[in-house]
């Protein structure tokens, strides 16, 4: 099960998610309480292991920027989190090694998930980060065959749950491990990673994923 622990403001933060065996790090560079300057992340990207996998997430920003920012910053991946279509998707996707496009649930573009050609689509609850939960119901809309990344509400509590529910192939978390608006409650943390990752999906995944250690260059095959 691939975690990503997201909205990070610090080393202490970064450190901690990957200590406890986080798959990926997001860095969020929307407007946002857990926004986070792009020199910023390259200092906290620079003393994290390789092997995680770095995520910017923007929401309705030019293309452009976004390559510019995630190859400055050093990250590996990029998150869009706004209403971007699909060849700015593509955009992003030829020029950074991970994409991440994310909808809300309900929204009626997720049955067109697969033109974006994203590496994974993340799928949230209607208010982003604001620790609701949606209906994992509206998760049926995911086209078979791609990678889901499941989030919006989750916490230790429930990602079990969830997990049981959806069968994704991965998840992601911000407010359910905080202490405050980001930063990190280190038992939270612990526990949720522990959670997803003593959870197993019980459907069969896409191709290309391995059972672990998970391979960032491996998804952006």
């Amino acid at each position: 099960m691939f975690v990503k622990i997201c909205g990070t403001t610090s080393e202490e933060d970064a450190l901690l998610a990957v200590a406890m065996g986080a798959d990926a790090v997001g860095f969020i560079f929307a407007p946002s309480p857990r926004q986070i300057s792009p020199a910023r992340a390259r200092d906290i990207v620079r003393r994290l292991p390789p092997e995680v996998l770095t995520v910017g997430v923007f929401r309705n920003e030019l293309p452009e920027r976004v390559v510019e920012v995630v190859n400055a910053s050093g990250l590996r991946g990029a998150q869009l989190h706004g209403r971007e279509t699909p060849e700015q998707a593509q955009f992003v996707k030829e020029r950074v090694p991970v994409l991440f496009q994310a909808f809300v649930a309900g929204d009626p573009n997720i049955l067109h998930a697969r033109d974006y050609r994203a590496h994974a689509i993340l799928l949230d609850s209607p208010s982003p980060g604001s620790g609701e939960v949606f209906d994992w119901r509206l998760a049926d809309g995911v086209p078979d065959g791609v990678r889901l990344l499941m989030a919006g509400g989750l916490g230790p509590d429930n990602v079990s749950e969830a997990i049981a529910s959806v069968h994704p192939w991965g998840v992601d978390v911000v407010t359910g491990v905080e202490s405050s608006p980001g930063h990190k409650d280190p038992v939270k943390v612990r526990e949720f990673i522990a959670a997803a990752k003593g959870a197993e999906p019980a459907r069969p995944q896409p191709a290309s994923v391995g059972d672990g250690p998970y391979d960032w260059e491996e998804l952006g095959s």
